[in-house]
């Protein structure tokens, strides 16, 4: 499938970017990332990657277009870290578990 990233255009298919991926170490994910095979890369990480070009030069959003037109799953950002309630100084998940009964309301 040809896909423009950069301005440049690449004849990429799924086959070759699991190809070109595999033994690849994906970065820590701190934005929009891809799944590829079991792992989730950085969209910036697979562009440089595929394309062998500058992460500058291209944007997240080009490489999340072309790896879903190729059938990849694509993530939007981590989600921040869950805030503590000022009111009982439990976080969201502890709140939930208190009032289920869990481990975290015994005490």
């Amino acid at each position: 499938m040809r896909c423009i990233i950069a301005r440049f255009p690449f004849d990429l298919t799924k086959n070759a970017v699991l190809e070109t991926m595999k033994g690849v170490k994906p970065e820590p994910v701190t934005g929009e990332s891809v799944i590829i095979g079991r792992r989730h890369y950085p969209l910036k990480q697979v562009g440089q990657v595929v394309t062998g070009q500058d992460r500058r030069d291209f944007s997240a959003g080009e490489v999340r277009r072309a790896m879903t037109l190729l059938g990849f799953t694509c993530r939007s950002a981590p989600e921040e870290a869950a805030e503590v309630s000022p009111q009982t100084g439990l976080s969201p998940f502890q709140q939930a578990s208190a009032m289920l009964g869990g481990p975290e309301s015994a005490g």
